[in-house]
């Protein structure tokens, strides 16, 4: 807070949103990148127009692993941020989701596309229209998902 002014610091407020943004972001394009090489799947599989669910799981990966990358360029923008963690959440979902249905055990591979997804949806909730990726309290639930994410995929053993 300005003393001054009794204002908050924005500048200050948008780069640790950032932080945390990217961190989630990273995290989940981790998970997803390891979830890939359980299943086989490679980044030479990416294909511009992806048509197989191999393909597509690449794709997103590495659209995911771009739009992170670039981050860093730019000056921070907590709804910008916000949308390139969504969508490394929404890849590893749909990597999970082959994970899930090429083998494992059923209740943890279950329980780990679950995950998953509850992640991808708080991410979208942080990023969504209510949120922009300023409200604290839909970020920590993001935060918190994407752990539990992780967790799960541990268990499952996909990462």
């Amino acid at each position: 807070m300005d003393e001054l002014h009794g204002e908050v610091d924005v500048a200050t407020e948008e780069a640790a949103s950032r932080k945390g943004h990217t961190a989630r972001g990273r995290s989940a394009l981790d998970r997803a990148a390891a979830m890939c090489r359980y299943v086989g799947i490679e980044d030479a599989d990416a294909e511009s127009v992806p048509t197989s669910p191999a393909a597509k799981a690449a794709n997103a990966v590495r659209l995911s692993a771009r739009a992170l990358a670039q981050l860093a360029d730019g000056s921070p923008d907590p709804a910008a941020d916000a949308r390139c963690a969504r969508n490394a959440a929404a890849a590893a979902a749909v990597v999970a989701d082959l994970a899930r249905s090429r083998g494992g055990d059923g209740a943890l591979a279950d329980a780990a596309h679950r995950a998953a997804v509850m992640a991808s949806m708080a991410a979208g909730d942080a990023a969504g229209r209510a949120g922009m990726g300023r409200d604290a309290a839909l970020n920590a639930e993001a935060d918190a998902a994407e752990a539990a994410a992780v967790s799960a995929a541990e268990n499952a053993g996909w990462m």
